[in-house]
């Protein structure tokens, strides 16, 4: 390791004091940095219902002004949509990140691959429609099921969600592959 420059280096007067840690800046400032963008990206994928630029801008940890720079250009690319003008609110759209999905299947893995990925999923799909005797998960009463099945709604609600992960990933891995055949409706571009 190097020796820092001289005028780095602190002097014999200021080793004897203990420095001031309230003056340095906080690891958190440290880590954001040049990440405004992403802190921006991470809370709008958090929104699940209408948030103002003023409620992004405290999920980002950033300030308003910056949100609505943010927010409008989301909103160009298509990654949240405004849903009111005033005050303007915006929410994720669903749409567009799970083509962004479709889009990253295609580039990480084979058609082969993803056919194998479809096979295994499709699978546990029918394995969950055999164990509720439902032909879908919105079908299943949990507290119903629980109680026939002796298990807890903990359990089972855990089995419906998995059931409900399945079956979006079926519907990911088959618009993946209906890319792959040229099916134009999937092949649009972010702008």
């Amino acid at each position: 390791m190097e020796e820092p420059r001289s005028e780095l280096k602190a002097d014999a007067e200021e080793r004897t004091k203990s420095p001031d840690f309230d003056s340095l800046t906080s690891p958190e400032e440290l880590v954001r940095g040049e990440r405004t963008r992403d802190d921006f990206f991470d809370a709008v994928l958090g929104l699940s219902t209408p948030a103002t630029a003023s409620e992004v801008a405290d999920l980002a940890g950033h300030g308003v002004d910056a949100a609505r720079e943010y927010l409008e250009w989301f909103e160009q690319m298509g990654i949240v949509k405004r849903v009111t003008e005033s005050p303007a609110t915006y929410v994720r759209n669903q749409s567009y990140l799970n083509w962004r999905r479709v889009q990253t299947l295609r580039d990480e893995y084979s058609t082969a691959e993803i056919v194998e990925f479809l096979k295994a999923e499709a699978a546990r799909v029918e394995e969950f429609a055999e164990e509720f005797d439902v032909a879908s998960p919105e079908a299943v009463s949990l507290s119903k099921h629980a109680s026939t099945t002796d298990q807890s709604i903990e359990d089972v609600w855990e089995a419906v969600s998995a059931w409900k992960t399945a079956r979006r990933r079926v519907d990911l891995l088959e618009r993946a592959l209906a890319t792959e055949s040229g099916d134009a409706a999937d092949q649009r571009t972010a702008v």
